[in-house]
C-alpha cells in the first residue's frame, strides 16, 4: 500500500470518529433530563427532609413529579404545580396508602421493574391493624413512609434500605419502642430489648445473619398481625419444620389446640427465645417440663425419662470426643473414628428434635443407635 493511500485512511478515521462523538454528545444533551422540581427546591433549600439523590425512584427515573404529579420541564411555577398538570401534592396521612399504591398495586406499571413482584401491598396493609387504625382516622399508625421513608427509599436488598433485613427490628421499634404511643395500645415496649437478647436476634444483630428472623419473618409485613394461637406452630415451622410436624402430630399437640394454647411460644416464648439446650427437658427446676407437669404425673416421668435417655447419648458422644483426640495426638489413622463421630452427632441432633414427640420410646429407639455407635 503506498504511504500517501495510508495516510489519508488514518485521516478519513480521524474525523469519522471525531463527527461520531460529536453526534453522539448531541444526542446525549437531548436526553438530559430537566427536573426543575429539583432545581427549583436546591435554589430555595427546601428540599424534603433525609432527601437522597440514590432513591430507588430517582434511580429509575421517576423523580419527584413521578409521586406528586406535575410538568418538571418548564421553569413556570404556578404551571408546573397546576392542576390541569396533574400535580397532587403532598397527601395526607390517610391517603398515603393509595398515593403510593398508585404504582405499586399496578401489575402492569409493576412488571417493567421486576414481572413477579407483589401488588397487592395495599390490600394487605388495610388487614392489619395500622391499615384498620388508619381507616378509622388514628394519626399515630404505621403508614408506607413509616417503615420505608418517603425520600430516601431503597431496594430492600440494599443495606441502606430502613427494611433491610439487619435493620427492620430497629424501624419496627421506631414506633413499638415508644411507651407514651404503645400506652394508647395498651402494648409492652420491650420487643426490641428481649429479641436483641434472643437467639434469633443474636444471629441478626451480632453475626449479621440474613437468614435469622426478624420480626416481619413472624408477624408478617404489609398485612401484619400478631400470629394466632392456631398458627404459632406453623409460624415456627417455616424454619424448624420437623419440630413443627412432630409437635403438631403428637398428643400434647392436640391438647394444645384444644386448649388454645400458642404451640412453641408455650415453651420457648416469643421474642425473647433462647437457644435451647438439654436441660429444658427434665424435671429440674430449671426444665420447662416442671412448669406444667407434677410429681406423679405420666408426663413428669416421660420427662425424666427423655432427660436420662439424651445425656446418656451426649456422654458416650463426649467419651468417643476424647479417644479421637488421643488418637489424632499419636498420629493414627482417625478417620473411621471421625466418621462415626459424625453419625452419633446427626443421632443426638435427631434425638432433640424427637423430644417435640413427647413419646419417651421414639427418642429411646434413637438414642440407642447412637450409643451402639459409640461403644
Amino acid at each position: 500500500m503506498r504511504k500517501e493511500t495510508f495516510y489519508s485512511l488514518i485521516i478519513i478515521l480521524f474525523f469519522s470518529a471525531l463527527i461520531f462523538a460529536v453526534q453522539n454528545e448531541e444526542e446525549n444533551k437531548e436526553h438530559i433530563v430537566v427536573n426543575t422540581c429539583l432545581t427549583c427546591h436546591q435554589e430555595e433549600d427546601s428540599m424534603p427532609e433525609n432527601f437522597h439523590e440514590e432513591d430507588i425512584h430517582m434511580q429509575e427515573d421517576l423523580s419527584c413529579a413521578g409521586c406528586h404529579g406535575g410538568d418538571p420541564t418548564t421553569e413556570d411555577e404556578d404551571e408546573s404545580m397546576s392542576e390541569e398538570k396533574g400535580f397532587v401534592g403532598v397527601p395526607t396521612k390517610a391517603e398515603i396508602p393509595n398515593f403510593c399504591g398508585k404504582c405499586h398495586s399496578d401489575f402492569t406499571f409493576m412488571r417493567k421493574y421486576q414481572t413477579r413482584i407483589a401488588t397487592d401491598q395495599v390490600s394487605q396493609f388495610y388487614t392489619s391493624p395500622h391499615g384498620k387504625g388508619l381507616k378509622k382516622g388514628d394519626k399515630n399508625v404505621a403508614d408506607c413512609i413509616s417503615c420505608h421513608t418517603s425520600h430516601n427509599i431503597f431496594s430492600a436488598k440494599d443495606p441502606r434500605s430502613t427494611v433491610y433485613p439487619l435493620n427492620v427490628p430497629r424501624t419496627c421499634n421506631n414506633c413499638h419502642g415508644k411507651k407514651l404511643l404503645m400506652m394508647n395500645y395498651n402494648l409492652k415496649t420491650d420487643q426490641f430489648k428481649k429479641y436483641s437478647e434472643s437467639v434469633h436476634g443474636n444471629a441478626l444483630l451480632n453475626k449479621n445473619d440474613i437468614g435469622a428472623p426478624a420480626c416481619n419473618d413472624c408477624h408478617g409485613n404489609h398485612g401484619m398481625n400478631a400470629p394466632e394461637a392456631i398458627s404459632v406452630s406453623h409460624v415456627c415451622g417455616a424454619c424448624h419444620l420437623h419440630n413443627m410436624e412432630y409437635f403438631t402430630e403428637s398428643k400434647m399437640g392436640h391438647a394444645f389446640k384444644e386448649n388454645d394454647f400458642h404451640g412453641c411460644e408455650q415453651c420457648h416464648g416469643h421474642h425473647a427465645v433462647q437457644k435451647t439446650n438439654d436441660d429444658m427437658v427434665g424435671i429440674d427446676e430449671i426444665s420447662t417440663c416442671v412448669n406444667c407437669h407434677e410429681k406423679g404425673e405420666k408426663g413428669y416421668a416421660a420427662a425424666d425419662t427423655i432427660r436420662t435417655y439424651l445425656g446418656n447419648l451426649v456422654a458416650k458422644y463426649d467419651s468417643v470426643k476424647t479417644r479421637l483426640e488421643e488418637v489424632q495426638a499419636q498420629g493414627m489413622n482417625d478417620i473411621e473414628i471421625s466418621y462415626l463421630l459424625k453419625e452419633i452427632k446427626h443421632n443426638i441432633v435427631k434425638a432433640r428434635t424427637l423430644v417435640h414427640t413427647f413419646d419417651q420410646n421414639k427418642v429411646g429407639e434413637e438414642t440407642d443407635k447412637g450409643i451402639k455407635i459409640a461403644e
